[in-house]
């Protein structure tokens, strides 16, 4: 299981934060995760870049959610206005992946903007040049940088030294666009958010993480089944707490029939996430009852979501009954990783109108 974020020296960024998705630009000061730099020079960083659902206010994350929509409707009746037109993003890549990368290079030209990919190889960052001089190059180049990493730390030290947005396109640490993205396709089937039960079986990974944090804003209860010392930290259920809005609770469970009992959303993930290959044995010994299968879900409301943000060891945490059965939203879900993405896009990088 990824471990609760590491405790270093803080440093306070000072962000712009807008109001609204294009709407008057305020400026204001937030308190970010602590930061270990392999620098002894501090600076401070006045770019807004989106990192962590826990950075976000309630208000913040329902106003992405808000313009994500408005951007899928408006995609959907014939086109996106070309709102980042002339900008360039570049996908910075550890880890490879298949949504992340269509997702955000496809919500780059719909908006009118370009992206460049770099693949793993190509920069070896933190190993072949350093993250800090990757983020003063890169931001040189292009307007924004998505990232998708092994260690946290690297979307830190990015953030801290680029003088253009971060993305943060998954960590060890979180995953906050894929949270978004899920909790987006929440909203479009139930049509509203505030005292639904998503509930989280398998991996307490940092996609759980990110899901936890994002029920707790948006005032969806939250509860999670995991076998013995593979759920979240006290610090992660801690914080939690903190973010609940409108009465949203957080359940901890060892066993998954219990945890489903009145669920509304049902959400699964990858027994053995990237980088932990080495555990792979002993985690598939320890996970199959907590696979979900169609026994799982008809404990669960009978028009249950079934999500999984992919890609799926079907057999495994999922079956094939339920993956493209009538509960399952994985593919809708899939291609609102897109859609939830131009909201980050333009909030970072559009031009107010």
């Amino acid at each position: 299981m990824f471990n609760a974020f590491p405790l270093f020296l803080p440093v306070v960024y000072f962000f712009k934060v807008s109001s609204g998705a294009l709407g008057e630009i305020l400026d204001t000061a937030v308190y970010t995760h602590p930061l270990k730099t392999t620098s002894p020079t501090w600076r401070i960083n006045t770019v807004k870049h989106f990192l962590s659902i826990a950075d976000l206010s309630p208000d913040e994350l329902h106003n992405l959610l808000d313009l994500a929509l408005s951007l899928k409707q408006e995609w959907q009746n014939g086109g996106n206005r070309p709102l980042l037109k002339g900008k360039s993003l570049a996908l910075v890549f550890q880890k490879p992946s298949l949504r992340t990368r269509v997702s955000f290079e496809m919500g780059m030209v719909h908006l009118g903007g370009h992206a460049l990919y770099l693949s793993p190889n190509e920069i070896k960052m933190g190993g072949r040049e350093s993250v800090a001089d990757v983020a003063r190059v890169l931001s040189g180049y292009v307007d924004g940088i998505m990232a998708r990493v092994f260690e946290h730390d690297h979307i830190l030290q990015l953030a801290q030294y680029a003088s253009v947005p971060i993305i943060n396109g998954l960590s060890d640490y979180n995953h906050p666009a894929q949270a978004l993205a899920d909790i987006f396709t929440v909203l479009e089937a139930k049509k509203r958010l505030e005292g639904l039960k998503m509930v989280y079986v398998g991996d307490g990974n940092n996609v759980a993480r990110s899901l936890l944090f994002a029920c707790m804003k948006v005032g969806m209860h939250f509860a999670i089944a995991t076998p013995p010392h593979y759920t979240l930290t006290e610090e992660d259920y801690e914080l939690g707490e903190k973010f609940s809005t409108a009465g949203a609770s957080i359940e901890v469970y060892e066993d998954p029939s219990r945890a489903v009992a009145d669920a509304d959303i049902i959400y699964t993930d990858v027994w053995t996430s990237m980088g932990q290959e080495e555990e792979t044995a002993v985690r598939l010994k320890v996970f199959p009852p907590y696979q979900v299968n169609q026994q799982l879900v008809n404990l669960a409301k009978p028009d249950c979501l079934v999500m999984h943000c992919l890609p799926a060891h079907r057999g495994e945490e999922i079956t094939d009954e339920v993956a493209d059965g009538p509960n399952s939203v994985l593919f809708p879900q899939a291609e609102n990783r897109m859609h939830a993405q131009k909201a980050i896009l333009v909030d970072l990088m559009g031009n107010p109108t």
